[in-house]
């Protein structure tokens, strides 16, 4: 597959973004897993997700991590939900601000959505006052 050439001071300016959101680890470890095969997939999410959407002015980090936990929660996406309650130490969004997110999804996306997403926050939750406990 021939690879599609990036610019490149735009592309670390968009993974700069994606760094400060998800952490250095997650990004790394990411970076570390990315196959010949999936590299393109990386590069898309860096370049669209992180560069094009977050990086926009408008939303702070802090609204669009609340509207992203949303959305993720209300299609289902345990993994992704999981994975942005932990960015929320890096956006701002509090504790209350999921809970108010989860609340509008369990009304316009449905209860058992909510019901999820409030369980996978909880024991991510969990996970990370572990994890402070710890130091």
């Amino acid at each position: 597959m021939d690879e599609v050439p990036v610019n490149e001071a735009r592309y670390r300016t968009d993974l700069a973004v994606r760094r400060s959101v998800l952490g250095d680890g997650h990004v790394d470890r990411a970076e570390v897993a990315a196959t010949d095969f999936d590299r393109p997939f990386q590069d898309l999410i860096t370049e669209a997700a992180w560069g094009t959407v977050w990086a926009r002015p408008g939303f702070t980090k802090r609204g669009r991590s609340i509207v992203t936990l949303a959305l993720l929660a209300a299609l289902g996406h345990d993994e992704e939900v999981a994975m942005h309650v932990r960015a929320t130490v890096n956006t701002g969004a509090s504790r209350d601000d999921i809970c108010e997110a989860f609340l509008h999804v369990a009304i316009y996306a449905g209860v058992p959505a909510a019901n999820r997403a409030f369980k996978i926050a909880k024991d991510v939750f969990s996970e990370m006052d572990g994890a402070k406990n710890a130091r």
